[in-house]
């Protein structure tokens, strides 16, 4: 029987969308699809082959932090990038507005809201590629509010899905999952047959989405592929994450308010996240899968405040603050990332050490405190 996706995706057989598979992923024919059916084909693409190449894509969640340093990576890379960015009055386009003017003027912007069906069928016409990046990502606010971060990460992800199936051009769906499905490590590294548990309404959003991808993948032959970066960071990053938390508040005052600081986290510059989306896009191997990206290596979060004091040459103060810790069984312990199935697929490995991408995100705040509301908890 083949693996399921939250494993290591298929093993030897053949799809009903008539593909055949070896056992380390690769398609070895393609038959034929019944196009009444919407069964899309997918046309393999050799992992930095350069054949074939899609340069048609679709970016949802382009506005935002990972989505725009995608964005900018594939535009540099030479592809026809469309961007899907939420409507609002007041005219913006999120993270998109501070890449550079070139890149900006070749961006082809549609505006449409994930819950919304016919936007995103849409935006996905005519693209060979679409990265779903598009999502509710704050786990406070999916305490808050988990009904609005299920409509947003489950439906809109069944509408991207189906807007995929019924597309002729599509070769590739990158869906963007995340280590919290893992949860709390029960070993390390995790890798991708670790079992799935949502310790909050965000994370069992992204089970459920990953679960859906399988599902359209295994009843339709839609080429589905899983990327789990582990905590991601960088420049144009919010304070709902961690290190802009740090830094930008270590910049202003001495003291700094956290909550728990004994978790560890993985954590992986922008740069290298967005490297490895172009990657598994490419990767034939992957079709089927999820695959976790990461640096391998953890960090707890006191830690990580002495790192970024050494950097900013003095020692950070910090003071707990009730209402910026998880409920106790809703706390991610540990995420530690195995990487071998990325290194095996596409020879994964990151460019950037930690300290140098802290560097660079302490550049940016620095230069963008103005943003940044240090007094209060931004959920």
């Amino acid at each position: 029987m083949p693996q399921s996706l939250f494993g290591l995706g298929p093993i030897d057989g053949t799809s009903k969308a008539g593909f055949a598979w070896s056992s380390a992923g690769k398609i070895l024919r393609i038959g034929t699809a019944d196009r009444k059916g919407d069964l899309a084909l997918f046309r393999g693409v050799a992992a930095g082959s350069g054949e074939n190449m899609p340069n048609a894509v679709l970016v949802t969640g382009a506005g935002g932090f990972i989505g725009s340093h995608l964005t900018e990576r594939l535009v540099r890379d030479g592809h026809r990038v469309r961007v899907l960015v939420r409507y609002n009055g007041r005219d913006d386009r999120g993270h998109l507005d501070d890449l550079p003017a070139d890149i900006q003027a070749e961006l082809e912007v549609h505006r449409g809201d994930l819950k919304d069906p016919e936007a995103i069928r849409a935006a996905v016409a005519d693209r060979a590629w679409v990265f779903h990046l598009g999502a509710l990502i704050a786990i406070p606010y999916s305490y808050q509010n988990p009904h609005d971060v299920v409509q947003t990460n489950v439906l809109g992800t069944a509408h991207v899905l189906d807007a995929c199936r019924g597309s002729s051009a599509l070769e590739r769906l990158v869906l963007t999952s995340t280590s919290e499905v893992y949860g709390t490590a029960r070993y390390v590294p995790i890798d991708e047959q670790h079992p799935l548990c949502g310790q909050s309404p965000y994370a069992a959003t992204k089970i459920a989405a990953d679960a859906l991808g399988e599902s359209y993948h295994r009843s339709f032959g839609l080429p589905v592929t899983i990327l789990r970066p582990f905590n991601t960071f960088g420049p144009r990053q919010s304070a709902r994450a961690i290190i802009p938390t740090i830094i930008s508040q270590a910049l202003v005052r001495p003291v700094v308010k956290l909550g728990r600081i004994d978790p560890r986290r993985d954590l992986t510059y922008v740069k290298d996240t967005a490297q490895g989306f172009v990657a598994i896009a490419a990767c034939e191997g992957a079709v089927g899968r999820a695959v976790n990206i990461g640096r391998g290596e953890d960090i707890s979060i006191g830690e990580l405040v002495e790192r970024i004091g050494r950097l900013l040459g003095r020692p950070i103060t910090v003071e707990s603050e009730t209402d910026r810790l998880r409920p106790a069984a809703s706390e991610v312990e540990r995420l530690l990332a195995g990487t071998a199935l990325a290194q095996s697929l596409w020879n994964w490995k990151p460019r950037y050490s930690l300290d140098q991408g802290l560097e660079e995100t302490i550049a940016w705040i620095r230069e963008h405190i103005g943003r940044f509301r240090t007094e209060t908890y931004t959920t």
